[in-house]
């Protein structure tokens, strides 16, 4: 292990100090102090915000890093945009965005491995830039970070709402009214440990659904879902409130013999963030996946479609729009 020692001068916060000596975010100096790898005078320190005195020892343990080798990647992965600071990808349905024991397949994070997408790191765990995630039968757009700064960037902006989106779904029987919001707290279901629900005890959770184009057996619907809060499986969960559900949805829908769609029609259509280094808003759409796009090439009218998904169209059609 690497170890650094540094003598304070001025009185000072331990993590706003590190973040200037040792030159990387304060995410990541925060996660070395809560990993006891700073001591202040030989004492381990927990507490980012401790404040030093001039004269004392500061001494830093740099763990080494971890690096697991990818699985083999047998999917593709198409690129919308990329440059020296960040990624934005339409991830494919039935793609898992991080890997877990429960995982034998190989993730959206061994796609980055394979391409060599890796922030650095002074913690020991292994960074691959996820800024947000999408459950593993969710398609569509995805930003990944490919620097620190990108990274801490994007992540406030994430928390303080600058960074949105808006999903495309195809729901069944349709919404009564134009505009609907739901706004219930949602944690794990008590009774079936696959799926959240709404808990009083639950985080936060704030949806607003739009309906924006009937099937043309009136059967179903595709509606345009805003993000406020991105919670587990937010916008199924909010339906459910609702009782109505997403077509292909397995786990949260009614089971239907009728319903013989093997991926949830569920898809991130636009995303919009300031771009970290450019400063200026940048939006993004994603194209359909097959089974999506076959579906309502089967069940919608498409030119009706097509001119209801243009992205000014779907952001300018909600109540609080951005």
């Amino acid at each position: 292990m690497n170890e650094k020692i540094y003598t304070i001068q001025e009185q000072q916060r331990l993590d706003a100090f590190l973040t200037d000596e040792i030159g990387q975010t304060r995410s990541q100096i925060v996660q070395l102090i809560k990993q006891n790898a700073v001591t202040v005078d030989g004492k381990v320190v927990a507490k980012p915000g401790v404040k030093l005195k001039p004269g004392q020892e500061i001494k830093v343990t740099f763990p080494e890093a971890k690096e697991s080798a990818p699985l083999k990647v047998d999917f593709d992965v198409e690129i919308l945009y990329e440059d020296d600071d960040l990624l934005v990808i339409n991830k494919p349905s039935g793609v898992t965005v991080h890997p877990a024991p429960s995982v034998k397949e190989a993730t959206l994070v061994d796609w980055l491995k394979k391409r060599g997408i890796r922030l650095s790191t002074i913690s020991g765990e292994e960074r691959h830039g996820i800024v947000h995630r999408l459950d593993k039968g969710t398609s569509g757009a995805m930003v990944i970070a490919k620097t620190n700064e990108a990274h801490e960037a994007l992540s406030l902006q994430l928390q303080d709402k600058t960074m949105g989106r808006y999903y495309l779904a195809i729901s069944t029987p349709p919404l009564k009214d134009d505009i609907t919001v739901v706004e219930e707290p949602i944690a794990r279901s008590s009774h079936n440990r696959l799926k959240m629900a709404i808990q009083s005890h639950g985080k936060y959770a704030k949806t607003e659904f739009k309906k924006t184009l009937l099937s043309k057996d009136e059967s179903c619907e595709l509606l345009t879902c805003k993000l406020f809060t991105g919670r587990t499986h937010q916008i199924r969960v909010h339906l459910e409130k609702l009782n109505r559900h997403i077509v292909g949805d397995h786990l949260y829908g009614v089971k239907d013999k009728k319903d013989k769609t093997e991926h949830i029609l569920l898809h991130a259509y636009l995303l919009y963030f300031v771009h970290p280094t450019m400063k200026t808003t940048q939006y993004f759409t994603a194209s359909l996946d097959n089974d999506m796009l076959q579906f309502i090439e089967k069940n919608f009218d498409m030119e009706n479609f097509n001119e209801n998904i243009k992205p000014d169209s779907i952001r300018h059609g909600f109540s609080t729009s951005n």
